[in-house]
């Protein structure tokens, strides 16, 4: 029990960590499994996981995100500061300089989903009342904050920044989904994802960053910039998020982070036909809310998964910090595999 709930939700693992924790299953990335990850690399071939940032591109696949918008401020007479003459600070010089910024939704593209991104409304007292609550039990009104008097939303519990404090690299484990399943739009739940490990005698261990290629972010590349939502939502494998066994499963295996290539991980949306009280996003909910588990999303997998299976193996060292930004509730990374 925790001062800040009496009953935590079935099958969580609040308070396992501790009272105050904010990492989660991160917690298993010790310095013993970052030396076991280590003695993956055997060629010393790195891969880098992410999409360009400025891909899928638009706002067809999810109109409440928006592209980056990068700008460069002017300086003196009135020059933009790109190709800018350093002569102008101090005549002596002969440099020049450029330089941007950027306005940029932290969960467009290749992205880490922070603990604080997905919560439910939970009674965590067990006086029948249902409050919103994040992992932990960190509550929205007090951890969780809104804009407010003028300033901005603001995770004080829970922000992405804690993620990356840890550095986040630990042994990366990939499950090819494409490969067995193709192009498909296809519902993969425990039996099916358990025929893959199986088939392909892959080893999952506590402490493993598991990845699930799928094919969907080699499809945005072959895009360019222009998706195809009604192609993009009709293709590729995805988990079954409302499947009891698969949840245990992500439970049981001890995992520390689950990865995939397409939209978010899961199926989304839901047919939630008959259902007047469910989750929206099942999965979600099983590793965000419950068992502290952060979810990357459009990380780009497939030149890494089809390195794999040509050298007939499955697991690597892998490094993804997000950006150290306190506050965030998710963020853009440049994941590295290195084989």
């Amino acid at each position: 029990m925790s001062k800040r709930w009496k009953v935590r939700p079935p099958g969580s693992n609040w308070g396992d960590y501790g009272e105050d924790d904010e990492l989660g299953r991160l917690n298993l990335l010790t310095p013993e499994k970052r030396l076991a990850a280590a003695r993956e690399i055997r060629k010393g071939i790195a891969f880098c996981l992410s999409l360009p940032l400025d891909l899928p591109g638009g706002t067809a696949l999810n109109p409440n995100r928006h592209p980056p918008q990068r700008h460069v401020a002017t300086r003196k007479e009135g020059k933009p500061s790109v190709n800018y003459p350093l002569k102008l600070e101090d005549n002596r010089y002969v440099d020049c300089s450029s330089d941007d910024s950027v306005t940029l939704f932290t969960q467009y593209s290749t992205q880490w989903d922070a603990l604080s991104h997905v919560g439910q409304y939970f009674d965590a007292q067990g006086d029948g009342t249902a409050q919103p609550m994040y992992y932990n039990g960190f509550r929205a009104d007090e951890h969780i904050k809104p804009p407010q008097s003028g300033q901005p939303a603001y995770a004080h519990r829970l922000g992405i920044e804690k993620m990356a404090e840890t550095c986040v690299q630990g042994r990366g484990v990939l499950i090819d989904l494409h490969a067995h399943y193709g192009d498909a739009r296809t519902l993969v739940d425990y039996e099916m994802l358990k025929r893959v490990i199986d088939a392909d005698k892959i080893d999952v261990a506590p402490g493993d960053m598991l990845c699930l290629h799928t094919g969907f972010a080699q499809k945005l590349v072959d895009m360019k910039g222009d998706p195809d939502p009604h192609v993009l939502h009709h293709s590729c494998a995805v988990l079954d998020g409302r499947d009891k066994r698969l949840a245990r499963w992500i439970e049981d295996s001890g995992i520390s982070v689950l990865i995939a290539d397409n939209f978010a991980v899961e199926a989304y949306p839901y047919d939630h036909q008959g259902c007047d009280h469910c989750e929206g996003l099942p999965l979600h909910q099983v590793c965000l809310f419950r068992l502290g588990i952060h979810l990357g999303e459009l990380w780009y997998l497939t030149p890494l998964a089809r390195w794999l299976r040509a050298n007939h193996r499955h697991h690597f060292m892998l490094t993804s910090p997000p950006l150290r930004l306190p506050g965030s509730f998710g963020s853009p990374l440049t994941p590295v595999a290195t084989v």
